[in-house]
């Protein structure tokens, strides 16, 4: 399942605040999709030091969107 972390109307520190939450709890094989106005370059060291993968895409409106999972639990294909 992908939990859907709608950001791009929050002031920082509050995206970062809400994915952390939502990785929190996620379940084995979930993931976490992120959308933001702006890329989160403080956010991919913290992941990486805490055992996350993500991939980034961003998009001509301007927005970026990263979807994020545990590298030991990553999420099923499809």
């Amino acid at each position: 399942m992908t939990v859907v972390v709608d950001a791009r109307d929050l002031e920082p520190p509050e995206p970062f605040e809400k994915v952390m939450e939502a990785l929190c709890e996620l379940k084995p094989g979930d993931d976490v999709l992120l959308i933001l106005n702006r890329e989160p370059f403080p956010l991919y060291r913290v992941l990486e030091r805490n055992g996350y993968a993500w991939t980034t895409a961003d998009f001509d409106d301007g927005r970026f969107e990263i979807r994020i999972w545990d590298k030991a639990k990553p999420p099923a294909a499809g």
